[in-house]
């Protein structure tokens, strides 16, 4: 029988250990709360959601729509739980916090190839199990948290999440930006530029100033990396400050008039879409109502459809393209997994997904098949190829969207190519499971 080491029992630990009970291994599933808490959870419950009872849409053609409808196509404790515990909320799937903890809680104590251990884990020893998951999420503690950077070696951990909003290509009004890299350093066709006059400009940095942000949680309260600042707080340090930083002119006169200026916003394709743009430098604290009527100031940008909104908080995830596989293997030991918001996903439905998708590679593993990664066309696929493929220089944590499915549909109308791209994702889960 095989033998397997779980730390973390949120989400994606518990999903996972779930997962494998099912299929006959023996779990051990270790939790630190109540010995040791951390400032964002209440309760000893398993699985206890701390920061909404939202997961998102319910839509299908929603890419966390089709989500869930795979995972739950795959047996996901995490989506059953959350369909008894559903709360009235229209298209949103809410749940009610309690009932969901206390019934993914019941779930796993009932499972009799799982055993509960409260007690923390402070290093990475396997011991004499055959695989070790980590799915200890953003509030890793820092014991095990120094034991992972020393695994992982240089550039494997990162402590804050700056996140930039992502914009659907064919929303934008091409007739006002043109394509240029600074200096022309670069493909001709690497950014898009947003130009702006100067009563432009002074008319968005008012907006930026007096925009509603979001107010930290206790435990995400940190001075922000200079590199990373949300683009409302360097607006706040000056009227010409971000002219200097992420909206410098120099260097993007316009290709056909040769004029430059008075500021750029800068906008980049996505790593794994032609179709989406990443707003260079915007990560940000604006509430979601906020970022869009700021955002559509920006000529080009005035009925821009969001993807993703940008936020910025306190996390821990790891560099994935640097050292993880598709399958969220570590790619200097194949017997430890990485499972949940550490890998680099955001979001309690993802963070559930990686982990039924690390139960169904151990499962492989043990029966000394190849841990396949699911198609990066399904929703659940495309997660481990965000992990593993995106730009290492640039990685940042994500929530699944279409702009991370891959496209083999092609060109169509947008409401068809959506409902091809579902049944194209739900069938080919519907074969692994037959």
């Amino acid at each position: 029988m095989t033998r397997v080491k779980i730390i973390g029992a949120g989400l994606a630990g518990s999903e996972c250990a779930f997962g494998l009970a099912r299929r006959g291994h023996q779990v051990d599933l270790f939790e630190m709360r109540p010995l040791k808490s951390t400032a964002a959870h209440q309760t000893s419950n398993l699985a206890e959601l701390v920061c909404s009872n939202s997961f998102r849409s319910s839509n299908i053609t929603n890419a966390v729509g089709l989500l869930k409808a795979e995972m739950a196509m795959l047996d996901s404790l995490v989506i059953r739980c959350g369909t008894e515990a559903r709360v009235p909320a229209g298209d949103a799937f809410a749940v009610d916090r309690e009932r969901f903890s206390a019934a993914v809680t019941s779930a796993i104590a009932a499972e009799p190839n799982i055993t509960l251990r409260r007690d923390e884990v402070t290093s990475l020893d396997r011991g004499d199990y055959d695989f070790l998951v980590v799915a200890t999420g953003p509030l890793t503690s820092q014991p095990l948290f120094d034991a992972i950077s020393e695994f992982l070696g240089r550039d494997g951990l990162y402590f804050y999440d700056a996140i930039a909003p992502i914009l659907a290509a064919d929303s934008l009004d091409m007739s006002k930006l043109y394509w240029k890299s600074r200096y022309g350093k670069g493909s001709s066709t690497d950014y898009l530029n947003a130009p702006m006059t100067q009563v432009q400009y002074e008319a968005f940095v008012a907006a930026l100033l007096s925009a509603e942000v979001f107010a930290p949680h206790d435990f995400e309260k940190a001075a922000h990396f200079e590199g990373c600042l949300p683009v409302e707080e360097i607006a706040s340090r000056g009227i010409e400050t971000l002219r200097f930083g992420p909206m410098k002119p120099v260097g993007l006169e316009h290709p056909v008039t040769g004029e430059r200026p008075h500021a750029v916003v800068q906008l980049r394709k996505e790593d794994l879409s032609d179709d989406y743009f990443n707003i260079v430098g915007f990560q940000t604290k604006m509430r979601v109502p906020e970022q869009k009527r700021v955002i559509q100031m920006i000529p080009g940008l005035e009925n821009a459809v969001f993807a993703r909104f940008g936020s910025m908080h306190r996390n821990t995830f790891i560099n994935g393209p640097r050292h993880l596989r598709p399958t969220f293997q570590a790619k200097t030991d194949d017997r430890i997994f990485f499972a949940g918001q550490i890998t680099g996903v955001e979001g309690y439905v993802e963070s559930s997904a990686v982990g039924l998708l690390v139960a169904r590679y151990i499962d492989a593993l043990s029966r000394n098949a190849p841990a396949t990664p699911l198609p990066y066309h399904t929703a659940l696929g495309a997660l481990g190829r965000h992990v593993a493929e995106s730009n290492p220089d640039r990685y940042q944590p994500s929530n699944v969207t279409w702009a991370l499915i891959e496209d083999v549909i092609g060109r169509c109308r947008k409401i068809e190519k959506r409902d091809k791209q579902v049944a194209k994702a739900l069938a080919a889960i519907e074969q692994k499971t037959s």
